[in-house]
């Protein structure tokens, strides 16, 4: 597996985690879920407009999980009972971040456009 795939693996893997935590395991009490899901899920749909363009693609997946890193890290510490799904979103996040920035500095070494 590629440092590519991995990254797409991550980012598929958050937009599996979002209807899951939100939906399933740990439902909003005090709003609806249909907005909540939309807009867990809405900023995660964004990078596929790039997938004619894997780099570019797993780039924006990279830029838009540095949202569900920080909402992984403050649900880590706000709600102890939902650690281990925060726990899986910063993973998950971690991932794509770090597979982009190894991506893009394979690119820079081998001189790829």
């Amino acid at each position: 597996m590629t440092v590519r795939h991995a990254g797409f693996a991550g980012w598929f893997l958050l937009l599996v985690l979002q209807p899951v935590w939100h939906a399933w395991l740990a439902p909003p009490t005090e709003t609806a879920m249909a907005p909540t899901l939309v807009l867990c899920l809405l900023p995660l749909l964004l990078p596929a407009l790039a997938l004619r363009t894997p780099r570019r693609a797993l780039l924006w997946a990279a830029i838009v999980s540095l949202l569900y890193f920080s909402h992984g890290i403050a649900e880590f510490w706000s709600h102890p009972p939902l650690r281990i799904l925060a726990t899986a979103e910063i993973v998950f996040s971690l991932a794509v971040v770090l597979a982009a920035g190894f991506d893009g500095r394979a690119k820079a070494v081998s001189g790829e456009r």
